[in-house]
Parts: structure tokens; C-alpha cells; sequence
């Protein structure tokens, strides 16, 4: 089959490898029909994450139609159309069995080698480093699902691919960001990063009861995309000071939450678009959006990180997290815990994911679809790939 591979730093190839087989009773084998390009990809693509060998198969945000379960699989058949979870969680293990699905104990087979790492291994990802399973991902013709009794949702609706690919991932981290930001009525929200999962966090936001939603951005055409869909204030941190504004439209108290939808990237070294360097250039995992949060955040208020992060940060406003008494919530996404309700929103016509859809390519013109999205060109903000 066809499938996207990682070789190196902005190396990524499409070559033929092995059809997926069943390995073992709680198995299924997916034909993918929509695959997306997440923006944790790009710390793959741009070489920040460890773990990765050359002939990876990348992706993590897919869906498609099943052809073929194991012999403990009762809940699908062949011919089933699916949406899965980048976490792969095997449902009843300790952290299963209390909803926290993205630090299952069960799903990583090298979780050891990630425990050396981050002192405790979360659940194997899809398509994300031998630290997380070494999983082939879901950017390929076929993929293999382990513990598919527990990750994909069936989906019994003629809604089309793009309106319900981001339960995988994009939708469901939204807005599990909003809730971690611990939102109550009428609350200022600050979000920064008006990239994919801002967008979604800021939908996610409003409906959680948020009074006003600010989003801080530099790239024009995704602020214009926060103002006209998701209905938000923004900031362009290149033509303003974020904490200094912040001020002026909160009274100065600051937002009552503050969420990071950047992560490792945030002005450093991976972006190739963002050309000025500080004395730490070679440190890819940069501070500077947790130190605007812990700065302009309302004393007493609360921090919200879904952003990726691939290694320690240096430089910390520990003194102001502490003096301001701020909460701070973070972690993967529990997708298998969110999927099915955010299902009904779709239904219901209370969002329609689609609207973040800019670019669309075939498989086998994925390393230009990822050179494009990588460099921001031509607005590019999110792009869907499809079988050729």
C-alpha cells in the first residue's frame, strides 16, 4: 500500500510498505478516507521529537471504513465507516477505567523507554514516535487499530468526511482545553494560537459559557478566520503587546483563563516563517507563550496547555505561577471520553468542523501538502488528504 513515511528533517516520502495485518483478537484494519496533517506533525517534520526511525508511518488525525476485526471484535463489521482516535487506550486498565484514556498503561509497548523520558508513559499515539509505541499512523492507504473494541466511533450518518475527521483529535483537544481552562459564565478567555486547535478551542469555549474570547496570533489570515467563524477579539502580537492590551480590555485584572494552543514552536526554531533568534535558538521548546499566560492570566485564575511540548523548557515564570496562585491544567487529549458527545454537536448543527479546511490534497502529493503547511503559504491552515 501507499502510506507517508518520515526520513529525516523535512524529509517525508511516499513509499509502498506492507498492507497492516490483524496481530492480535482486538484488532481492525481501516481503509482510510480522509486523513488530516495535525500541527504536532510538523514537530516530527521539523525534527523536535525523539523516537523516530526512518519508514515510520506518520498521521494521527484519520478515519475510513473498516475491512477486516479480530476475533474478540463484536462492536464492528466490515463495511462500518469510523472515526479514530489519535490515543490508542485499551479501556480497562487503571487510568482507563477513570476516563483518562490518554495515559493508558496498557497500549505503549515501549512505555519503559518513555517512562526514561517523562518519568511515566502515556498511551501510544498513532504515527508519533517509538517513545509512543512506534505505531504506524493513519496518512496511508490502510491502517492497523489496536483495541478497536474501545477507540473508533461508529458513525451512522451520511455527514461527509470533513465535517467529522477532527473527532480524531483536533475537535475533541479543543475542547478539552476549554474545560481544563475551567471556564464559568461570562469569563474572559485568552487563547493563544489561532491555528486549528484554537479555532476549535474557542468554539469549544463559547460553549462552555464564556463571556468574551480574545485570540492572539500574528498570521493575518488566521486571525480573520477567528474573527468571521469562531467569533472572537483578536491580538497580532507583531503590531501589539499582548500583556499590555490584555490589560486595557480587562480592567486591568488580566483574562480569567489562559490557554496555550501553540506548544513547543511557539517563535522558535521549528517555524521556518518566523526569522528573529534569541540567545537560546537552539532550544526548540521556547516559554514565551507560558511566561504572556502566567503574566497577563487574573491572579487566581487558570493556565490550560494542550500545546505540544517535546522536551523541557527553560526560563519559566515560576515566581509569578506561584505569586498569582494560578491553576494549571494540561495532558493529551481523553478523546474516547469526549468523541460521542461532540458527535451530537455536529448533528445537531452547533458547529460544523469543516470551516477550518483550507487546502485539500491527494496521498501521493502528501510531502508537498506538508512543505506547504510546514511554511504557511498561500494561507494554508489545515489541510485534508484523501486516497488518490
Amino acid at each position: 500500500m501507499k502510506a507517508l513515511t518520515w526520513h529525516g528533517t523535512h524529509d517525508v516520502r511516499v513509499d509502498n510498505v506492507p498492507d497492516p495485518t490483524i496481530q492480535e483478537p482486538r484488532d481492525a484494519i481501516i481503509k482510510v478516507t480522509a486523513t488530516a496533517i495535525c500541527g504536532s506533525d510538523l514537530h516530527l517534520y521539523n525534527g523536535l521529537m525523539a523516537g523516530m526511525q526512518p519508514g515510520d508511518v506518520l498521521g494521527h488525525e484519520f478515519m475510513g471504513e473498516v475491512v477486516e476485526t479480530g476475533s474478540a471484535i463484536t462492536n464492528l463489521k466490515k463495511g462500518d465507516r469510523v472515526v479514530v482516535p489519535f490515543t490508542i487506550s485499551c479501556g480497562h486498565c487503571f487510568f482507563c477505567d477513570r476516563r483518562l484514556y490518554s495515559l493508558c498503561e496498557e497500549s505503549n509497548p515501549n512505555a519503559d523507554q518513555a517512562a526514561e523520558v517523562m518519568g511515566h508513559s502515556p498511551a501510544a499515539l498513532f504515527g508519533y514516535s517509538h517513545l509512543l509505541g512506534g505505531m504506524p499512523g493513519g496518512q496511508a492507504e490502510y491502517v492497523r487499530v489496536p483495541y478497536a473494541d474501545v477507540g473508533p466511533l461508529k458513525i451512522e450518518s451520511e455527514l461527509p468526511d470533513e465535517k467529522l475527521l477532527f473527532l480524531s483529535d483536533i475537535y475533541p483537544t479543543g475542547y478539552m482545553a476549554a474545560e481544563n481552562a475551567h471556564i464559568t459564565p461570562g469569563d474572559t478567555v485568552a487563547i493563544w494560537g489561532a491555528g486549528p486547535v484554537g479555532q476549535f478551542t474557542a468554539h469549544s469555549a463559547w460553549m462552555r459559557g464564556a463571556g468574551r474570547v480574545i485570540m492572539i496570533d500574528r498570521r493575518e489570515e488566521r486571525l480573520e478566520l477567528a474573527r468571521r467563524k469562531s467569533r472572537v477579539e483578536t491580538l497580532n502580537f507583531e503590531q501589539e503587546d499582548p500583556y499590555q492590551r490584555l490589560m486595557e480590555m480587562t480592567r486591568g485584572y488580566g483574562p480569567d483563563s489562559c490557554i496555550d494552543a501553540v506548544g513547543a514552536e511557539a517563535h522558535g526554531a521549528g517555524d521556518p516563517e518566523y526569522q528573529q533568534r534569541d540567545a537560546d535558538s537552539s532550544e526548540p521548546n521556547r516559554p514565551g507563550v507560558l511566561n504572556e499566560m502566567i503574566r497577563a492570566c487574573r491572579k487566581a485564575g487558570t493556565l490550560s496547555l494542550p500545546g505540544v511540548y517535546t522536551d523541557q523548557v527553560d526560563g519559566v515564570l515560576i515566581s509569578g505561577l506561584m505569586n498569582k496562585s494560578l491553576s494549571v491544567h494540561s495532558g493529551q487529549t481523553h478523546m474516547q471520553g469526549y468523541m460521542p458527545s461532540l458527535f451530537e454537536t455536529i448533528e445537531q448543527g452547533q458547529i460544523d468542523p469543516s470551516f477550518i479546511v483550507t487546502h485539500r490534497y491527494g496521498l501521493s502529493k502528501a510531502a508537498d501538502a506538508y512543505a506547504q503547511f510546514n511554511a504557511k503559504t498561500d494561507g494554508c491552515i489545515k489541510v485534508v488528504m484523501t486516497p488518490d
